[in-house]
């Protein structure tokens, strides 16, 4: 007779359960040490167990925090003016983000390029990770204008907000002139900050907002985890 494994056994009751809605969304799942007891085998089989629900797309493993319930993809609307706080709070999450980067340095010609700047001009980089409810959503990459303003990296190291440093910058509104889409594979960095493999699929888009004038103030790089967002093109 055939016997059933036991990692597949303890993935196949985790998944009636999250389904049933024990472990709701966002939860965290009992640590390798309860499940082992739990189910009375070694971690090396429970570790197997979460492994396969991670593939399917039901859990997420988090460095150092544990095993969460995946939630539903966040709806991210892309229009003339895209505002991360706004879409978020519009889908019913919370956002944050977190700095990796805050620099100035000559811009490269791609981004002299797209911000009309001179060869050799100053740029400001702001880098970091993107989160939905606490959950990594996305990295990116905005690069301004360092002459036309001075005073950004300061002011958005106190607020991570874009458009809030903007207008305290003087500039009161922007809207997306330019957007491309590519699918992507993860790299090693972008896979650790965003909490997946390595290879994995993510969606990247290549963005340019400019003033009421057309003149460029962002040329912006995003990379969004895959299972986690759902883009939406607005109409305007």
């Amino acid at each position: 007779m055939s016997r059933t494994a036991l990692w597949t056994s303890i993935a196949e009751t985790l998944t009636a359960e999250i389904g049933a809605g024990h472990y709701p969304p966002g939860a965290k799942l009992p640590s390798e040490a309860e499940l082992s007891a739990r189910f009375g085998v070694n971690r090396h089989t429970v570790r197997r167990a979460l492994a396969s629900l991670a593939e399917a797309g039901l859990v997420h493993p988090r460095r150092g925090a544990g095993v969460f319930v995946a939630g539903r993809p966040v709806d991210y609307a892309l229009g003339r003016r895209t505002r991360y706080h706004q879409n978020l709070a519009a889908s019913g999450r919370s956002a944050a983000r977190e700095v990796l980067l805050l620099d100035t340095r000559q811009a490269d010609a791609r981004e002299a390029a797209a911000l009309e700047l001179p060869e050799g001009a100053q740029v400001h980089v702001y880098e970091g990770i993107s989160l939905a409810d606490g959950l990594p959503m996305a990295v990116f990459r905005s690069v301004f204008p360092a002459e036309r303003f001075p005073g950004l990296l300061a002011l958005l190291r106190e607020t991570h907000s874009v458009t809030l440093a903007l207008a305290a910058e003087g500039l009161a509104d922007y809207t997306r002139a330019d957007t491309r889409l590519t699918a992507k594979r993860a790299s090693a960095t972008q896979a650790l900050h965003l909490r997946i493999r390595e290879g994995d699929p993510i969606l990247r888009s290549i963005a340019i907002n400019v003033d009421a004038g057309g003149r460029p103030v962002e040329y912006g790089h995003t990379w969004f985890s895959g299972d986690r967002v759902t883009l939406t093109v607005a109409p305007d």
